[in-house]
């Protein structure tokens, strides 16, 4: 099993500081998430319907065709693997690393480039992944070049994966309105935005009979009756969705703000995180951990990823990296 961001009760056991005094910075997820609903009763005294509206209204907010509902983008990025022949895979050095296991898992050949393939990578491969913005770099990949990208691949029976589980702050940016196209596959997910990540849902966007066959390996029911209902409500609420955008970039420019008087200045970012690249990354992630700040250190780069605070917590934020005198 990978280490992963959010791993709070192992920072709490090695610090000896009790979970609810811990400040978790480590995910990238919205502190102030889609307020959860009240769940009828009956969602939890039956199988989980498929007719309930999820798909209509996952379709309307990606403006795709097609779209599975899968237990968050992780189902969905274990099941592509199993849908081709081992062949030859291409994907960034620095992303989220469930993506390589999986492939490596299943008997494909994987190589690596630093933040964008070169005409050698891509003539290569048979499968080039990227994630947009990616995790934890926060690179980023205009709709422009991934349709050059996957034409280049389509030719050839290739197939072009991009996750965008960070992309819905800014969905002028998505390629999602064409993963209609043959070779084409688009991952997204609720835990990011809309702060539901405990809903475990996500969604594996691609033509229709490739959906099928990801169907017929995941089985059926994926998705709880009740996490329905809650995807539903939150992909249906534009109203919710234009506040919180308006409020996580005004929240981004803040912690930018705040990191850099500090001498943590991000090299990149994301609405819902900060990439600060940075020699001392180990030393700065434990000394904030004795203060009950986790963040999110990448010790092979070396970085940190630092995600929002809510609004109760900026002042121990700052309390933090002011104690350990970054300037």
């Amino acid at each position: 099993m990978l280490k992963h961001g959010g791993n709070l009760a192992e920072a709490a056991l090695e610090f000896g500081i009790p979970l609810e005094r811990w400040l978790d910075l480590s995910t990238g997820i919205n502190p102030n998430g889609y307020p959860i609903p009240a769940i009828p009763a009956q969602l939890w005294q039956r199988l989980p319907l498929e007719n309930d509206g999820l798909i209509e209204a996952a379709c309307a907010f990606y403006g795709c065709q097609f779209v599975l509902p899968t237990a968050g983008s992780q189902a969905a990025l274990q099941a592509l693997p199993q849908l081709r022949a081992p062949c030859k895979v291409a994907m960034p050095h620095t992303m989220y690393q469930e993506h390589a296991q999986a492939w490596q898992r299943h008997g494909h050949t994987l190589s690596f480039f630093d933040d964008k393939p070169n005409q050698t990578a891509i003539a290569q491969a048979d499968v080039i992944l990227l994630c947009t913005p990616n995790n934890p770099t926060a690179t980023q990949f205009s709709p422009e070049y991934l349709l050059k990208l996957h034409a280049q691949l389509a030719t050839r029976g290739g197939w072009l994966i991009v996750d965008e589980a960070f992309m819905d702050a800014t969905p002028s940016a998505s390629i999602a309105a064409h993963a209609d196209l043959e070779g084409l596959f688009v991952l997204r997910s609720l835990g990011k935005f809309f702060g539901l990540a405990g809903a475990r849902v996500g969604f594996l966007l691609a033509p229709q009979h490739w959906l099928n066959k990801a169907q017929e390996i995941i089985g059926p029911w994926a998705l709880t009756g009740a996490s329905r209902f809650i995807a539903l409500q939150a992909l249906s609420n534009a109203a919710w969705q234009a506040s919180a955008r308006i409020q996580l970039a005004a929240d981004s420019a803040r912690l930018t703000d705040l990191l850099s008087k500090y001498g943590l200045v991000p090299a990149a970012k994301t609405t819902l995180f900060q990439f600060v690249l940075t020699p001392h990354a180990v030393e700065i992630q434990q000394a904030l951990a004795l203060q009950g700040v986790w963040v999110r250190l990448f010790a092979e780069v070396p970085a940190l990823r630092f995600g929002l605070p809510p609004e109760s917590a900026w002042d121990k934020l700052e309390s933090a990296l002011n104690n350990i005198m970054l300037f």
